[in-house]
């Protein structure tokens, strides 16, 4: 990931500048406001303001008890209570602003998640960068047999290359079409004066999903976790989950016992059917169940043998 000359003089200004306040800050995530966190080739998430902390959380719904309840004396407890029993409304009061640079592929899964407000980098009004993403090899597989719409086993060395030289080569070509249709520099002067260009809003279609567009994306707490717990998760597709996983590095620093029942009571827990359940007390009383017998179907029982398969290893 390589910022432009221009661009690291906007965050070194950004990271420099310091405003008194007597609103809630989080030292930990004020170190990095700003700076960007690389992720695949050309992408990076950045922090560029946020709301709010672990103690905003506590505060709103201590507000929610009301005269007369039993207070909490722990804030890590309060918060364990209130994302074990999905009480979400305090969480909401914590926001949280990201710059995102990611391949258009990835953004479309992203804007599925309809739960922030959205800003993207314009193709009708600025040229698009000649920037777009390439997988590494050990990335590259064939389609799954199990799954749908996800990727099974590698792919050899020398089918990854001609992967890798396919998409670098349409990619290139989509490029060179892009600059050919706009006939304009990056300064916007016509490239041969004696023909008209494009207009960038219809030149940009002869691009592809591989290159990288921007975008700037506020949620509050509560949407963020649903979106990590979904994206971050290891069903979901690499390349958006190596943005999640980088996203969940600034929840750590942002509202760190939040994040610590975060992981506690979603990420690292399971979600069982009612027949699910019931298995498991079959199972526990010492009765041999296969999945013929459980009730559940055969994906179903895959999915239970493996959650407790990784609760017993």
């Amino acid at each position: 990931m390589q910022l432009t000359p221009e661009k690291q003089d906007e965050v070194a200004g950004q990271r420099g500048e310091t405003q008194p306040t007597r609103r809630a800050t989080v030292p930990a995530l004020e170190k990095m406001l700003y700076e960007p966190v690389p992720v695949l080739d050309h992408g990076f998430i950045r922090v560029v303001d946020y709301m709010g902390d672990d103690a905003a959380i506590v505060q709103a719904a201590r507000v929610s008890y009301g005269r007369g309840t039993r207070r909490t004396s722990e804030d890590q407890g309060l918060i364990n209570y209130l994302m074990r029993h999905r009480h979400t409304t305090p969480f909401e009061m914590c926001e949280i602003k990201y710059h995102v640079k990611l391949p258009i592929f990835v953004a479309r899964q992203w804007i599925r998640h309809r739960m922030a407000n959205v800003n993207e980098y314009s193709g009708r009004y600025s040229i698009l960068d000649n920037e777009f993403y390439l997988p590494a090899p050990e990335h590259l597989a064939v389609q799954a047999t199990t799954n749908r719409q996800g990727r099974g086993t590698l792919l050899d060395a020398a089918a990854a290359q001609h992967v890798l030289d396919l998409l670098r080569e349409d990619a290139q070509r989509a490029y060179r079409g892009y600059v050919e249709l706009l006939n304009e520099d990056a300064a916007g002067t016509p490239i041969d004066p004696s023909r008209p260009g494009l207009a960038r809003e219809l030149g940009r279609m002869n691009l592809s999903l591989n290159f990288y567009t921007q975008w700037y994306w506020k949620t509050d707490l509560h949407n963020l976790m649903h979106f990590l717990s979904l994206r971050a998760d290891p069903h979901a597709q690499y390349e958006i989950r190596a943005y999640a996983e980088a996203m969940l590095g600034t929840l750590a620093r942002w509202v760190p016992m939040t994040y610590a029942a975060f992981l506690e009571y979603r990420m690292n827990a399971a979600l069982l059917s009612a027949t699910g359940l019931s298995v498991i007390r079959r199972l526990l009383a010492g009765e041999r169940v296969d999945q013929p017998s459980s009730g559940l179907s055969a994906r179903e029982w895959r999915e239970l043998m493996a959650i407790l398969s990784r609760v017993s290893g």
